[in-house]
């Protein structure tokens, strides 16, 4: 599409000798990550499943305006949670997503968005297709 803007994607993560990671997105947002079991904030696993989140709620208001369903929609929620591999190599196994619509849309509608928001969300096939992961220094 001419004139089409893209956004600057990625992150950049410091971690000095004591303290917590600190990230960067590469648009100038920051956020400082949390590791201890009840300190509040996001560790790494909590954005991981926020960024799951976020893509199925957007990708299911895009899902609902190519259906025709936008003036149904008035807020679409995802809770995602997860289970982390009891097996080596520390990962999470299973995501767990639930839904939540709130509007006029008929459950058979949910379902249709729902299915069309998991194959347009970039998260949900990124994590699907075992991408490959490149580390060098810089």
């Amino acid at each position: 599409m001419p004139g089409l803007k893209t956004r600057p994607v990625g992150a950049t993560a410091t971690l000095g000798h004591t303290g917590f990671p600190h990230v960067l997105s590469e648009t100038g947002g920051a956020i400082d990550i949390a590791t201890g079991a009840s300190q509040p904030g996001f560790n790494p696993i909590d954005l991981l499943h926020a960024a799951l989140a976020a893509c199925l709620t957007m990708s299911a208001r895009i899902a609902a305006r190519e259906f025709g369903l936008a003036d149904s929609l008035s807020e679409v929620v995802a809770r995602v949670t997860g289970d982390k591999a009891t097996d080596g190599p520390s990962r999470i196994a299973r995501f767990h997503v639930v839904m939540r619509f709130r509007g006029n849309l008929t459950p058979q509608q949910q379902l249709l968005v729902i299915h069309r928001a998991e194959e347009i969300c970039t998260v949900s096939n990124s994590l699907a297709s075992k991408p490959v992961i490149e580390i060098g220094t810089f």
